[in-house]
């Protein structure tokens, strides 16, 4: 028989448990389709006496996971610590420098260190993975890599928080307030005590990085996304926006411009209700892919989890048994293009604004000059009710215009003595 994969695992959570039992639940599938048994021999994580609900007998536990790089008995490493730097980072470096293939899940690492990783991995020959870094179970790297690696890719749209997904899906379905729904999904596990990094759209911005990266051929560039989250969505906007036929998501967005530069953005979309991305709700990420001879390709499913998330690392080992990999980004360093980050004042689109003013005669008059000053045309208006003296909210729904037109009458508006709170600006996309 040949001999197994011997594989080292660094980081015993939730995913590292989770590949464990699937390498053992699935074992005979996973050998028929690798072509050869791969076999966990190795292991490294904080705590050695906590139980994680699997054996863990007979394993070489390492206290320091870079140690996991010098073992001559590992053929791969899985790095599945976390974290842009640190631990993770450090054993990386090392296994890539000793020439041993990397399995990761570390989207924030690649997304801030990527450029660097692989290098090192193509001055090494050695193979650097990572479909478990972006949605978790769906196969969306190797769709983007390998499936359209014929294509000219010219955008990417995706709900690839499944955290915000939640929330925001709750907010709509039962018309409560972001507060509330981020306490109900940290209670059941969906949401971090410190939710920052999913709610503010960090996570989401560091998964862009990596899908804009392998789209477009470019070195990642998690710098040059324009990253907003949803705390300032309220049950009043997704109402709002029930009634004016959208849905509320939070997209990451990257497409390449006319001007050949490459446009990265997060944050909160009002996507057209019959649109296939605006029916993906509850926990699931989804992500669509646009190229000049495909067309478009969605692709759906559980973006985070242990059994997902173990699925994809499992892939990769999978193709590393049968010795199949390709460049990190696709394509080798000197043919990567060196397309420009396109910034966000660019940005063109129709914009839906709320604003909570005073009812008093002339204050629609001031709002819509100040929108007229800067060039900027309305489609539509909703106000309903009348009471005056007191707050009431105006939402306008704009004609596409430029960003930085509309950034500039933001200020304007919100500078409106009738104005009684910082206007809520969501862009709409079509999906």
């Amino acid at each position: 028989m040949t001999r197994p994969l011997s594989v080292a695992v660094a980081g015993l959570g939730t995913v590292g448990a989770g590949v464990l039992t699937l390498l053992r639940d699935n074992a005979a599938i996973v050998a028929a389709r690798a072509g050869r048994p791969i076999a966990v021999t190795a292991v490294s994580a904080r705590d050695r006496s906590k139980d994680r609900g699997i054996p863990l007998s007979g394993l070489r536990w390492y206290e320091d996971p870079v140690a996991l790089a010098a073992d001559p008995e590992i053929d791969v490493v899985v790095e599945l610590i976390g974290g842009s730097d640190g631990p993770a980072r450090d054993l990386v470096e090392a296994a890539l420098a000793a020439g041993k293939p990397v399995v990761t899940a570390n989207k924030a690492m690649l997304a801030v260190h990527g450029a660097s990783l692989a290098a090192a991995a193509e001055a090494r020959n050695a193979p650097l993975a990572f479909e478990a870094a972006v949605a978790g179970g769906i196969p969306v790297i190797k769709a983007l890599r390998e499936g359209l690696a014929g294509n000219r890719i010219s955008r990417i749209a995706g709900i690839l928080n499944g955290t915000c997904n939640y929330i925001l899906t709750q907010m709509r379905e039962r018309g409560r307030e972001f507060a509330e729904v981020l306490a109900d999904a940290q209670k059941l596990g969906y949401a971090e005590a410190d939710p920052s990094f999913d709610v503010d759209g960090i996570d989401a911005a560091h998964k862009l990085a990596i899908l804009a990266a392998l789209a477009f051929g470019r070195p990642v560039a998690f710098d040059a996304v324009h990253v907003e989250g949803i705390r300032r969505i309220s049950a009043l906007d997704i109402a709002f926006a029930t009634e004016l036929g959208y849905r509320i998501k939070l997209l990451g967005l990257a497409q390449r411009t006319e001007s050949g530069g490459i446009a990265a953005r997060v944050h909160p979309c009002m996507v057209p209700h019959s649109a296939p991305i605006a029916r993906v709700d509850g926990v699931f990420n989804a992500v669509v892919a646009e190229g000049d001879f495909v067309g478009r390709v969605m692709l759906e499913g559980r973006g985070a989890g242990a059994g997902p998330t173990a699925s994809a690392v499992v892939a990769d080992l999978v193709d590393l048994a049968r010795n199949r990999f390709t460049p990190v980004w696709g394509a080798a360093a000197s043919s990567l293009s060196a397309a420009p980050s396109v910034p966000m004042s660019a940005h063109v689109g129709a914009y839906y604004l709320r604003l909570m003013v005073v009812d008093r005669p002339g204050v629609i008059a001031d709002v819509t000059a100040v929108l007229r000053d800067d060039g900027i045309s309305l489609e539509s208006m909703l106000q309903r009710g009348r009471s005056p003296g007191e707050a009431v909210p105006v939402v306008l729904v704009t004609h596409e215009t430029e960003e930085r037109r509309m950034g500039a009458a933001l200020e304007r508006i919100a500078a409106l003595d009738a104005v009684l709170e910082a206007p809520t600006l969501i862009r709409i996309e079509v999906g």
